[in-house]
């Protein structure tokens, strides 16, 4: 992802700043939608793998990226809590 695009991205709804999720980060997040644990906030399963991912500040919502674009919806956040060994929470 661009970086000066990254620079501009905020959580839509608490304006934290978003990074990045590091691939531990995406590996735990992949694992827990393997086993069926995720569930976006929205309460909609995430079922998916994910490529890539972004991160709040507090990392505690991620949101998927899909082909390089951002989904940025509040409803469709991952709420980290439920991943049990995600990294740096």
């Amino acid at each position: 992802m661009d970086r000066k695009l990254l620079d501009l991205l905020v959580s839509p709804d608490t304006r934290q700043p978003l990074a990045q999720l590091e691939s531990a980060g995406l590996e735990a997040l992949n694992r827990a939608i393997a086993a069926g644990a995720v569930t976006r906030i929205d309460g909609s399963a995430q079922t998916e793998a994910l490529r890539e991912a972004l991160v709040t500040r507090d990392r505690q919502h991620a949101f998927r990226v899909e082909d390089g674009i951002p989904v940025l919806l509040a409803e469709e956040a991952i709420d980290t809590a439920q991943i049990t060994d995600f990294p740096g929470k």
